[in-house]
């Protein structure tokens, strides 16, 4: 693409005055004005043949694989090319990037091209990507810009912040007692054989090893503790409720920090975690994965639940995670809802996910409905307000009842409890032997 630079254009109507006085002076001789436009079109159309460069030119971009929201990182911007040395840049970037000091500028000139720094913040949690480049370059006279748009493909991960929830997670993890992040060992709890030990009175006679004790001719019993290969999943919605926000945040966003939270005490206790992403058809899906290490990939994976305005297909996304477990799991299923007809496929397809697994459903609780519903009746639509309100809440109860009735457990939660409740609950389940 070729198009004139400022310099064309002032240069064009420096020459206007003068042929226009042209004309005026010496009718006669009007044509001796067009001189200089004939004039400047000739130099013109040296500049753009002379500038032109396309297929010398070569341009990456650079940007680091993840970053936290509201973390700022740079990107690096490298052109390559025979014949332009004095060239701009600009890239193209989604909404969940800013610019910090706009996203372009004049290439520094290196070795056989040009480079370019550029810093942009992470606003939203996501796969951001760089879709584009476009670079331009000036003539010989500097009259016409040469532009070309080069198809780039760079990804940015834009990661939860989890320095808070690593810090819940430790503080929780020493609450719990569970040290260096194994698994409290209670002798007689657990289904984990563990060591034999001498019998104490007192002890269950189905601990007693019959055929060890025969052999060592004195009694020894089985200590168990709990297991440390549990499998857990986190199933998070991303359907069109879970992205509406509470107090500012995305309860998706609330959700998803909360997720990390556990996968992270979980990591660190020894069980195997996986994540589950879902609004009308499944999204995300990661295999199990075991030990501290794998947190980072979790983190990664958790990026790429993005925000949907869809409806949330329950059937369809526990159907498939249902089908994917091969053995006994906690699965726990981030989820909102307002009334029992949109959750009446959701109830049905969990009758089904219980018979074989531990379910647990988190839901943040509706603090605006509960704000309506207590709102002092002031007026008559204050009143209307109120009593719809109550109404929703009750219908919601009905759907919580029902879960409970089917054998699942529910957490409702505030916002801000979210994650901490999930991992006191967890650590119940395991201290209960009910995974």
């Amino acid at each position: 693409m070729i198009y004139p630079s400022g310099r064309a254009v002032w240069a064009a109507a420096a020459g206007a005055v003068p042929a226009f006085l042209v004309a005026l002076a010496l009718p006669s001789f009007w044509y001796l004005g067009l001189l200089w436009s004939c004039l400047l079109l000739a130099f013109l159309a040296v500049d753009a043949a002379a500038g032109r460069g396309r297929a010398s030119l070569n341009a990456s971009i650079d940007a680091p694989q993840q970053v936290g929201v509201g973390g700022e990182f740079s990107v690096h911007v490298a052109a390559r090319h025979s014949g332009p040395r004095a060239a701009e840049a600009r890239v193209g970037h989604e909404a969940r990037l800013a610019p910090v000091d706009g996203s372009g500028g004049a290439l520094l000139p290196t070795a056989g091209g040009g480079s370019l720094n550029l810093r942009f913040q992470a606003l939203r949690r996501g796969v951001a990507s760089f879709d584009r480049l476009w670079v331009r370059w000036r003539g010989p006279f500097g009259l016409v810009w040469n532009q070309v748009v080069l198809p780039v493909e760079s990804k940015v991960a834009v990661l939860p912040d989890v320095s808070s929830a690593r810090g819940e997670a430790i503080t929780l993890l020493q609450h719990a007692a569970l040290a260096e992040g194994h698994a409290q060992r209670r002798a007689g709890q657990g289904r984990e054989f563990d060591a034999l030990k001498d019998y104490q009175p007192g002890m269950g006679r189905r601990m007693i090893d019959w055929k060890r004790s025969a052999r060592h001719g004195k009694l020894l019993a089985r200590e168990f503790r709990i297991e440390e290969n549990n499998n857990i999943v986190l199933a998070i919605d991303s359907g069109r409720l879970m992205c509406e926000p509470v107090d500012g945040v995305p309860k998706v966003d609330r959700a998803v920090t909360a997720a990390l939270l556990s996968a992270f005490i979980a990591l660190k206790g020894g069980d195997m975690v996986s994540l589950f992403g879902f609004d009308a058809r499944p999204r995300v899906s990661s295999g199990a994965v075991r030990g501290p290490a794998s947190f980072a990939m979790i983190q990664k994976r958790a990026a790429e639940i993005d925000y949907s305005s869809e409806e949330t297909n329950f059937t369809l996304a526990l159907t498939t995670l249902a089908a994917r477990l091969d053995r006994r799991s906690l699965v726990i299923i981030f989820t909102d809802f307002v009334d029992p007809i949109s959750a009446e496929l959701m109830l049905r397809t969990v009758g089904r996910l219980t018979e074989r697994h531990l379910v647990l459903f988190m839901m943040m609780k509706d603090t605006e409905l509960e704000g309506l519903a207590d709102l002092p009746p002031r007026s008559g639509e204050d009143v209307a307000r109120a009593v719809v309100a109550g109404g929703l809440l009750r219908e919601r109860q009905v759907v919580i009842g029902r879960l409970r009735l089917l054998g699942a457990h529910v957490i409702e939660a505030d916002h801000n409890r979210l994650g901490p409740a999930l991992v006191e609950r967890y650590l119940q389940f395991k201290q209960e032997d009910l995974l």
